[in-house]
């Protein structure tokens, strides 16, 4: 703890982001936290760590999110990170795993906003069609697309194996009776995120909620939020204090 306290605290503004959203209404702490090392004892170092994740992304896309197209990648992300959390915890599973599974599923995308923004952000506002048909226009504008960018990037950045699966192939359909692991529960995450208003271009195709329910298993889907109008209320809502972050 001290020592994870104590990379943290080494750089002041990452620190200070840290603390902010950790007294922030998301976290609702019974008093307020003064320290990194506090957070770590309230918190406990899986929370933390999507923290940090949360906040090294939005860092590392820097003046792209002034693009109002590239921050719905952003939004994008955070929502599908939040939702894979909910999933998770309705099936059992490290819901700290899955929220940050979800909120790196598109760093490869996030990496080409960072690579030619202006130029992202015009295909972005001017496409339309479901989401993964984007994938051969960001072929002709780049050489590749964001998911094989991201498998790149897993390697690059010496990530986690398991995240590959996530990050690479998260727009590949979910075969017939494929188990119910972190990797199938971002792909529903990914689309649910399209279809409660975060989808990454304005003209996405989204698949309708009702459907994407039918799609996770039935033992679960009854300890998840099946009210449309509700879930994204509370999506919403998370997402908004996030961004009212300095």
């Amino acid at each position: 703890m001290r020592q994870l306290s104590d990379l943290i605290s080494a750089d002041p503004a990452f620190s200070g982001e840290v603390l902010t959203i950790v007294n922030s209404a998301l976290y609702a702490s019974r008093s307020p936290i003064h320290s990194i090392l506090q957070a770590i004892a309230v918190l406990g170092t899986d929370s933390l760590k999507g923290v940090c994740l949360t906040v090294g992304v939005r860092a590392y896309l820097g003046k792209s999110l002034n693009h109002q197209s590239l921050r719905a990648v952003w939004r994008h992300s955070l929502a599908c990170g939040l939702i894979a959390e909910r999933l998770a915890r309705a099936s059992s599973m490290n819901k700290e795993a899955a929220y940050t599974a979800g909120v790196m599923h598109d760093i490869g995308r996030l990496a080409l906003a960072v690579m030619r923004p202006k130029a992202y952000a015009d295909l972005l506002t001017a496409y339309s069609g479901p989401a993964d048909s984007i994938l051969c226009c960001e072929r002709d504008l780049f050489g590749f697309d964001h998911c094989e960018a991201g498998r790149n990037l897993v390697a690059d950045w010496k990530m986690p194996a398991d995240l590959e699966a996530v990050i690479s192939d998260h727009h590949s359909p979910r075969p017939i009776g494929a188990s119910w692991r972190i990797p199938e529960l971002v792909k529903i995450s990914c689309k649910m995120a399209d279809s409660v208003g975060f989808a990454v271009f304005a003209g996405c195709e989204a698949t309708p909620f009702p459907e994407l329910l039918d799609e996770i298993p039935e033992s679960e889907r009854s300890s998840f939020c099946t009210d449309i109008e509700k879930f994204t209320f509370e999506v919403s809502s998370k997402i908004n204090t996030l961004e009212m972050m300095p």
